[in-house]
């Protein structure tokens, strides 16, 4: 299969962080890749990753340079906006019965209802045993959260946009209670006993699982030409997977080569799976330990003459918004791979403001490559603006810049991605990592 195929089906096979790291660990093991944590010894040439409570990766490719020289990193992140179980979720209310939920990240709530959705996540239950969920993929079966008819939806079109779905109101609807009968929550306990002998969980269950609600379907090519590709969670899952598709592809290099693949960055990068903890800098004292050994100022050499592309996608130009954009300023679908210099918002808070020096070298890379690339901002100043990882990868002093694929649609339940800047995109991150 192409790059496109293959993108395509690891978006199917990925809804979640927990899906998609599986599908790492089975794609780089096909490459050689081992689990540090399995090793001793390392040299010039060896692969190996370093997994994070099963919702984060780093990949590493051992180069010839010293390691103190620094690598050349692939930063993206894996989680994208959904619907979270809560931990006492289900109930019953005239008869229908519901799962209640919190959404996780920046969404418009009203674009999730009346929409077919699936659950997918895991339970573990208290002795250990971990299940996997999938359940609403199939074609004839889902879930879906109501709406109000439009004959009596008067007060509800008053409001304004943030206010037009309540997040309490995001309550999924799995089932309806049809007995006779005086019984209290009948129809709760109908779901509850479908559940204990589909997959062994109880009502406890609920309160140690990570259970996701994301848009049922499989990820389509979009257009009579097909020349996009329309899909939930392309972010940052493009980027993520040109990533470690040009990691997988990459050659032995001069400079040891990385792919970073995070969890949490949709709220904060906190946490113990994000980039605002000390997980990648665990993983590089991992590695140095058995190249070298551990000396924690070579892993501060490292760190800071380190390279590296936050790989995170970028708001396309939207021809019927153009009120939104800078317009000369503006990614848009099929330019290329889009390069931000800065993110933040109102005057670049929270941003990683890139070097000259390091977007001049990316330049040279870019142009003998024959990338096709574009340089932009996410919106106008005072309107548009977000984080990624990159501040976090500056905090240590290495060379950083966003660069990843233009999105329209950006968080919605499907996003809209160019192929030709998808394969761009793979283009750009093989050529980064033979920087010398």
């Amino acid at each position: 299969m192409n790059l496109i195929d293959n993108y395509r089906l690891f978006l199917d096979k990925g809804k979640t962080e927990r899906e998609c790291i599986r599908e790492i660990i089975g794609l780089a093991e096909k490459e050689g890749y081992r689990d540090i944590e399995k090793t001793e010894n390392l040299k010039a040439g060896d692969k190996v990753y370093y997994v994070q409570y099963g919702k984060s990766i780093a990949l590493f490719r051992v180069g010839e340079d010293k390691l103190e020289n620094g690598m050349n990193i692939l930063g993206a992140h894996i989680d994208s906006p959904r619907l979270d179980v809560k931990m006492n979720p289900i109930y019953e209310s005239e008869n229908v019965i519901y799962l209640d939920t919190h959404y996780y990240g920046g969404i418009k709530k009203y674009q999730w209802v009346t929409l077919p959705l699936a659950i997918h996540g895991t339970v573990v239950k208290k002795n250990g045993e971990k299940i996997e969920i999938t359940i609403g993929e199939d074609d004839d079966m889902a879930f879906a959260i109501s709406d109000i008819l439009p004959h009596m939806a008067q007060e509800q079109m008053k409001k304004n946009a943030s206010e037009f779905i309540p997040g309490e109101d995001l309550d999924l609807i799995i089932g309806l209670d049809q007995e006779e009968g005086e019984e209290k929550d009948k129809g709760k306990k109908k779901i509850l006993s479908l559940l204990s002998s589909l997959y062994g969980i109880d009502e406890k269950d609920f309160q140690s699982a990570e259970l996701e609600i994301v848009p049922q379907g499989k990820a389509k090519l979009m257009g009579f030409d097909k020349s996009m590709v329309l899909a939930y969670g392309q972010d940052d899952r493009v980027c993520a997977f040109t990533s470690l598709m040009a990691m997988l592809e990459s050659e032995n290099t001069k400079r040891t080569a990385c792919c970073l693949l995070v969890d949490k960055e949709e709220i904060g990068s906190n946490g113990a799976t994000g980039m605002d903890s000390v997980f990648f800098e665990n993983a590089s004292a991992e590695l140095l330990s058995r190249v070298s050994g551990y000396d924690g100022l070579l892993l501060r050499r490292m760190m800071r003459n380190s390279y590296m592309l936050s790989s995170d996608v970028n708001a396309a130009f939207d021809p019927l918004n153009p009120s939104l954009y800078d317009k000369k300023n503006a990614s848009v679908l099929g330019g290329g791979v889009v390069f931000n210099k800065y993110t933040g918002s109102r005057g670049k808070s929270g941003a990683s403001d890139a070097n000259a020096e390091f977007i001049a070298t990316l330049r040279e890379t870019m142009d003998s490559n024959n990338v096709k690339y574009q340089m932009s901002e996410m919106g106008k100043v005072d309107t548009g603006g977000g984080g990624t990882i990159a501040k976090y990868a500056a905090y240590y002093g290495m060379q950083v810049i966003d660069c990843g694929v233009a999105v329209l649609s950006m968080h919605s339940p499907w996003e809209i991605t160019a192929i030709s800047d998808i394969e761009a995109a793979k283009a750009c991150y093989s050529a980064f990592l033979g920087i010398r």
